[in-house]
């Protein structure tokens, strides 16, 4: 029976693969937007813009905001502003 079914089946073994990679990807992408050392470099960068002026007060606040947030879990990655 094994056979048979992988016969019946490998017509849809492109499908799968694509639907493992974009599980991949997405778990990857999950990995990365919580990583604590990353979300740290992006608090820097966040200093570094504002003190050159590069961004307004308000504007800091509201990124630092997201990224702390992100930082204790509390983000919902598809909520927007």
């Amino acid at each position: 029976m094994g056979l048979f079914t992988a016969l019946l089946s490998a017509p849809l073994a492109p499908v799968r693969f694509v639907g493992w990679t974009a599980d991949q990807v997405l778990d990857a992408a999950e990995r990365e937007l919580y990583d604590p050392a990353v979300i740290r470099r992006e608090l820097a960068e966040l200093a570094r813009m504002a003190d050159n002026g590069e961004i307004s007060e308000e504007e800091f606040d509201q990124a630092e905001d997201d990224l702390l947030r992100r930082m204790t879990g509390r983000v919902d990655p598809h909520e927007t502003h």
